[in-house]
């Protein structure tokens, strides 16, 4: 199964990986597009106030436009450790034993702005590009990634569960991916869409499929999965699931 995981805005600093190397990270169809993202994004780091205006940040961040510019040059890490944030923390990643960081590494995949797609064990930088960016060398990035990435998506063999925020499943579309909607249930059986706790249980979720010790290959196994975790999911259609939390 592939797991397709949104990335996050906040990322761990360092690491002890060599230098970014584009054409070694997985999905290598895809580094036509990545070396022109990378390139632009370089570039406009060279201009921090046009950097900060194109990624959406205040004078306070200019640090993140400068790290923009240490692209190919400074320390990479595992997009795993790479990502943080709630999503990422409710992971528990750390806690992972070799044996599910193994199957985590095959399950788990990212989606992003810059790579378009990751394997989670690829070796990244850190660097700040969201996916509704708009690079003035290059425009909006949906029209960049949409037909490479998809390409990439339709090729995937395996059951794919989407828990990509409404952001990046927007760069490209997955076809046949089962989406994962997190909502509350009241005593009539209404459900409502939750937001705030959004990333925490899809984190929850994403964690209990990538470390299973038998890959979930199917809707049920999925769901058996999720109720061992304590997580309770519910068809819905053929390809959407709800997450049905308690708060």
């Amino acid at each position: 199964m592939l797991v397709l995981l949104p990335p996050s805005e906040t990322k761990s600093d360092g690491g002890d990986g060599p230098a970014l190397d584009l054409a070694a990270l997985s999905f290598p169809e895809l580094t036509p597009v990545r070396d022109r993202v990378a390139a632009a994004l370089v570039d406009l780091a060279g201009d921090v106030p046009a950097g900060l205006a194109a990624l959406g940040l205040s004078e306070r961040q200019a640090d993140e436009v400068r790290r923009n510019a240490a692209l190919f040059t400074g320390p990479t890490r595992p997009a795993l450790d790479r990502y943080t944030g709630v999503l990422y923390d409710a992971m528990a990643i750390k806690s992972f034993t070799k044996p599910e960081r193994r199957r985590a590494n095959k399950r788990l995949a990212v989606a992003s702005a810059l790579f378009g797609l990751l394997r989670a064990d690829d070796p990244i930088p850190t660097y700040r590009l969201s996916g509704g960016s708009v690079i003035p060398a290059l425009g909006p990035l949906r029209p960049l990634w949409r037909t490479p990435l998809e390409k990439t998506l339709s090729t995937v063999d395996d059951l794919v569960i989407d828990l990509r925020s409404g952001t990046y499943a927007n760069l490209a579309a997955a076809p046949s991916a089962i989406t994962v909607r997190v909502v509350t249930e009241d005593g009539q059986g209404r459900r409502k869409t939750v937001s705030h706790f959004n990333k925490a249980y899809k984190g929850r979720l994403a964690a209990a499929l990538a470390t299973a010790p038998r890959e979930p290959g199917s809707l049920r196994t999925v769901i058996s999965v999720a109720a061992a975790a304590g997580l309770r999911l519910d068809r819905t259609t053929p390809t959407a699931l709800d997450l049905i939390v308690s708060l």
